[in-house]
């Protein structure tokens, strides 16, 4: 018998105690300091304990078990719902700080109902027997005027009738507009994003053009979709200019009544460099830097917990569900789970790639293409394929990371985005089972 590949062993945050995670298995455990450092060193005896919970294992049937945990995993992911993006433009009326897109081009008379219609029939064709939905994005998908309204109302038509569900991602500038037309739609959720109180947000994401105030239209537009029995998936885009506005925010959120309807979820985004350097480098946080100051933040401030929990890798899935969950051989979706399609008959991998000519891998119109050849390489992405996964205890919980941030470090999508999962967990465990941690 020998210590588990898949042991994530890390010290609790605030703690002599110490964590112990195995995703193979599905375990995990608060460990007293002197058996926690036993572990470490290796040193530890043979508990019986240990070996039933999979923390002190034969290899062999290990390595049989992680082969059938893989399959499990493949059979899951080809019956998996698909994640399908399409941007109508790029162009948005908001101006933030830290656009991604910013250098992306904007055509808007590049869309047609004819693009639209191929879109449409397209992925009937490519993802025929699966499941899948549509996200609507941009750029800022619901524009007004003329020409983006009736695009967007021949989007919504089509969508209806062939009975796709449909969520959106907008900026919220004119979602009250559009609630009535989003009522008659099959969706799935609206994704909204205020990055702080009024002052805050309106200097973080102002109007393009006259950088006026876009908070209290945004806020409207949230009251109106709930209002109208819309899902609304709350957004926080995170960095060390706007963190301390997190508890002002979540009182706001539960004085508007927003938390309290179970139409109404929240995330927290983290601003990090994605495609191109930012312009202020210094006020992003890593990772792990984001999620210690949302952990002492949480400390000072309990009732923000009530607002948003964070995940701290697996730790908040374990705090809500009792259970670990599932190992995460692959933490990206691209050409598995998730696909992009734009208005210029472009066909990519994510949200990540969507728009960059050079992650371009297909066309859909006016012509239709598919690179198989890349295709495959990001299918067989996953821990099993990435060299520096293969042998890193924390595979299973970190799933190799974002592909599309790999290759923008070192080239190649077969490379590795990694997470610091030990860490997390360290803080999670923390956060969720103080009183057990004593």
């Amino acid at each position: 018998m020998q210590l588990s590949q898949h042991n994530i062993i890390t010290k609790i945050r605030d703690s002599e105690n110490y964590a112990i995670v195995n995703m193979l298995s599905g375990n995990a455990d608060i460990l007293e300091p002197a058996v926690g450092r036993a572990l470490l060193d290796g040193t530890v005896t043979m508990e019986k304990e240990f070996i039933e919970k999979g923390y002190l294992v034969d290899p062999q049937q290990e390595q049989s078990l992680f082969d059938e945990k893989y399959r499990e995993y493949i059979r899951r992911r080809d019956s998996d719902e698909i994640q399908i993006f399409f941007v109508p433009w790029y162009s948005c009326n908001f101006n933030c700080s830290y656009c991604y897109q910013g250098s992306y081009e904007s055509g808007t008379n590049a869309l047609t109902t004819d693009s639209i219609d191929a879109f449409f029939n397209r992925i009937k064709k490519q993802f025929a027997g699966k499941r899948y939905y549509v996200t609507f994005f941009g750029g800022e998908p619901l524009l007004t005027g003329p020409f983006h309204r009736s695009m967007v109302e021949h989007f919504f038509a089509t969508a209806t009738r062939d009975a796709v569900s449909v969520a959106v991602v907008t900026n919220g500038y004119n979602l009250e507009e559009y609630v009535p037309l989003l009522s008659k739609s099959i969706i799935r959720e609206v994704q909204v994003t205020l990055d702080g109180m009024k002052e805050v947000h309106d200097a973080r994401r102002p109007l393009r053009g006259s950088s006026g105030p876009t908070f209290d239209r945004v806020v409207a537009g949230i009251d109106a979709a709930l209002a109208a029995g819309l899902p609304v998936n709350f957004r926080m885009v995170v960095d060390r200019e706007n963190i301390d506005n997190l508890p002002a925010l979540a009182a706001f959120s539960k004085e508007r009544g927003w938390t309290d309807n179970p139409l109404f979820k929240t995330q927290l985004g983290r601003n990090y460099e994605l495609h191109h350097c930012s312009s202020s480098p210094d006020i992003l946080f890593s990772r792990i830097e984001l999620y210690e100051a949302v952990f002492e933040l949480t400390k000072k401030h309990p009732e923000v917990l009530q607002f948003h929990k964070p995940a701290y890798s697996v730790t908040r899935f374990l705090s809500d569900n009792g259970t670990l969950p599932d190992p995460l051989f692959d933490a990206c979706p691209g050409c598995k789970t998730e696909w992009a399609f734009d208005y210029t008959g472009g066909i990519y991998s994510c949200t990540a790639t969507v728009g960059k000519a050079n992650e371009r891998l297909g066309s859909y119109y006016p012509d239709e293409s598919l690179d198989t050849a890349i295709v495959d390489e990001w299918k067989h992405r996953d821990v099993t394929t990435i060299n520096e996964c293969t042998t890193c205890t924390m595979r299973l919980a970190c799933g190799g990371g974002c592909a599309s941030v790999a290759k923008n470090r070192t080239g190649t999508i077969s490379s590795t985005d990694c997470r610091p999962i030990r860490e997390l967990v360290g803080l999670g465990i923390a956060a969720y089972y103080p009183g057990e941690d004593s």
